[in-house]
């Protein structure tokens, strides 16, 4: 089981009392003969940045797709803010997954048609939020994200970094209890993506949601409150972050 002590910085963990937003015991997964995951435990604490690495083929894209409820383990459970995933049937998870998760692919996959504004508002539409009030919490998060002036515009006509701060505002739009978050920054230049994580990470800090963060670049993971590796489909290692 990860026991990682607490990182000094910016976060900190809830009281004792407090349960983690996520808890996955004893995951196994299999793809035919390939083990994807083996027996892997792990918990991530409400309002934690947490950063998965580990090289391809690991496992590490499997693990969050079962703590997300998107894959269904074949052993163990994964409990997401005090409701069992692993319990609920597929229509049930993806509701879920609609009202308390956020995702931020690598490529962002914005509906290339939609202006920015429409694009973070969808899922508020998705979930029965009236037009208005889902028009008005989106230009609250690209606001948020430094983006107002592009509400307008549609993927095509942005940077790529504009691209995927938008993604960011549609993830954090719901308010979700956390955000999976793959290679955020991984289709971006250094300097982009520096700010783009910069940006991510102050506005989930802010709202007090807790990100699973994969990525293969340590400089990314260093932004975390806390890393795992994740080899051969076990966790081999867990270790805190040094703040910045």
């Amino acid at each position: 089981m990860d026991t990682t002590a607490p990182c000094p910085g910016t976060w900190r963990p809830a009281s004792p009392a407090a349960e983690p937003i996520i808890t996955a015991s004893g995951l196994h997964k299999s793809f035919g003969e390939t083990h994807a995951l083996r027996g892997i435990d792990l918990t991530v604490e409400r309002g934690e940045v947490l950063a998965v690495m580990g090289p391809s083929g690991s496992g590490k894209s499997t693990l969050i797709h079962c703590m997300a409820g998107v894959l269904t383990p074949d052993a163990g459970t994964v409990t997401l803010d005090g409701v069992e995933l692993t319990a609920l049937g597929a229509d049930a998870r993806a509701r879920l997954r609609l009202e308390r998760i956020g995702f931020v692919f690598q490529f962002g996959q914005l509906l290339p048609d939609l202006t920015a504004v429409d694009n973070v508002a969808l899922p508020l539409l998705m979930n029965r939020v009236s037009r208005k009030e889902a028009n008005a919490s989106a230009l609250e998060q690209l606001e948020l994200l430094g983006l107002v002036d592009q509400a307008r515009k549609v993927p095509g006509e942005m940077s790529g970094g504009q691209a995927q701060r938008v993604a960011i505002a549609r993830a954090l739009a719901t308010r979700p209890a956390v955000i999976f978050a793959d290679e955020p920054t991984g289709s971006l230049d250094s300097v982009s993506a520096e700010n783009v994580l910069t940006q991510m990470l102050t506005a989930v800090r802010e709202a007090g949601t807790s990100v699973v963060l994969i990525t293969h670049d340590p400089r990314t993971a260093a932004h975390a409150d806390r890393e795992v590796i994740v080899r051969d489909g076990r966790l081999s290692a867990a270790t805190e972050a040094v703040p910045a």
